[in-house]
């Protein structure tokens, strides 16, 4: 796949493959366009791929690169966890886990910065920045400080703690704004106007969007060049939710793996849940909404593909859900329980939305599902805080018997 140049999603005007994001003739997004040269061979692009290196990059051919980027840092190949026990809890019988936490900062967000960092390396642009919820603002500040570029990280400055003090390690001029992330998204917009800086999320927002792609390809690889039935992904500006099934589409279209797109099932919080009420009202427009929820990485109020996510979720035969707060606390305590893996609060979103579908019947028990963790749970430690006990005993084997066993037994009584 070549790409052409960048084409908007709603008049299909074409423009340059540079450092733009909005269309002059309607102001619809831009996306990256491609041209297949020639025939595939499906068998040998196969090999060349699982030739390739151990990350993203194996994928360089379907992203918006001539040749493959230098990256110190090579996210990607995150672990496909089949999740047994979860799966039994939740009567399904065959569901996965993709565990994009195990990335170089913890996220997804590793995925799309490292495609936006190449593209604006090779645009000439020498300082990065990016308005964040969290995990953008550390893998900016890591991956800019891996290719000694300056960076400039904008957040809200109520964002939990170990986001911050993750993204300031790095050398970043991280700048907390009293607002919301559309306030701090407004203001990058701005300031992308008066400085000659990459803001990966605004003014190379089509490349960056395309780091998400990789995740599909990812799981069609490990699933054995074989599709799932179902996704259940979280939903923040909608592009996550979006990419992965352009992903798929694409090696629909190139004869890489045979089926049908997966439904696709997006899950929000309550607090913040823009996509989710204009689903559960009918509408294909999202109403903007102030976020009030613990999981702060997707509490984008008014989300920019918001009503590409409404039309990929009924063309798909999914839909979008929102879960409280406190289910998404249980989210992350069952995914843990069940799988080791400890996530985010998005993650929790995620769990809670997986088994508010299952149990509403919504998933059959013979389909194949992956559920995407795009999170560590190390980030939001908080959100379970409440939860946290810890027996405290003296150094002796009276004291355990009688603070841990019989605590232990009153328990199982009860």
């Amino acid at each position: 796949m070549a790409i052409t140049g960048l084409r908007c999603r709603e008049c299909r005007t074409e423009f340059p493959a540079e450092a733009l994001y909005v269309c002059d003739q309607c102001f619809g997004p831009l996306e990256v366009a491609y041209e297949l040269g020639g025939s595939l061979d499906a068998r040998e692009a196969k090999r060349k791929i699982q030739a390739g290196p151990d990350g993203i990059w194996r994928y360089a051919d379907f992203l918006p690169f001539a040749e493959r980027p230098r990256d110190r840092l090579q996210p990607g190949m995150t672990p496909l966890v089949r999740a047994e026990r979860l799966a039994e809890r939740l009567g399904i019988d065959e569901l996965y886990v993709k565990n994009d936490a195990a990335n170089p900062t913890h996220s997804f967000k590793d995925r799309v910065v490292a495609v936006a960092i190449a593209k604006a390396v090779e645009l000439g642009f020498e300082t990065i920045a990016c308005a964040s919820t969290g995990n953008l603002a550390n893998a900016v500040a890591a991956h800019s400080a891996a290719a000694g570029l300056d960076s400039y990280v904008f957040v809200p400055a109520d964002l939990e703690e170990q986001k911050l003090l993750a993204t300031a390690i790095y050398g970043t001029e991280l700048v907390g704004v009293d607002g919301s992330y559309d306030d701090v998204n407004r203001l990058c917009t701005e300031l992308c106007e008066a400085r000659p800086w990459a803001f990966v999320n605004v003014n190379l927002r089509p490349y960056y969007a395309e780091g998400s792609k990789t995740l599909a390809y990812e799981t069609a690889e490990q699933l054995g060049w074989q599709l799932p039935d179902r996704v259940v992904c979280p939903i923040a500006s909608g592009s996550l939710f979006t990419k992965i099934a352009k992903g798929f589409g694409e090696w629909l279209d190139l004869g890489l793996v045979e089926g049908e797109l997966p439904a696709f099932n997006g899950a929000q919080a309550e607090g913040c849940g823009p996509v989710a009420e204009a689903w559960s009202q009918g509408w294909d427009v999202c109403r903007p909404q102030r976020p009030a929820t613990i999981a702060k990485s997707l509490a984008i109020g008014n989300p920019a593909d918001g009503p590409y996510a409404l039309e990929l979720a009924a063309r798909s035969g999914g839909g979008v859900d929102q879960v409280s707060d406190e289910e998404i606390r249980d989210g992350i305590r069952l995914l843990a329980e069940t799988t080791g893996i400890f996530t985010e609060t998005a993650g929790g979103v995620t769990i809670a939305t997986l088994q508010k579908l299952a149990e509403r019947g919504d998933i059959d028990r013979s389909e194949r599902v992956v559920a995407y963790i795009t999170g560590e749970g190390l980030k939001t430690l908080d959100a379970n805080r409440e939860s946290f006990a810890m027996h405290r005993i003296e150094p002796g084997v009276e004291s355990f018997e009688r603070v841990v066993e019989a605590s232990l037994a009153q328990s199982a009584s009860s």
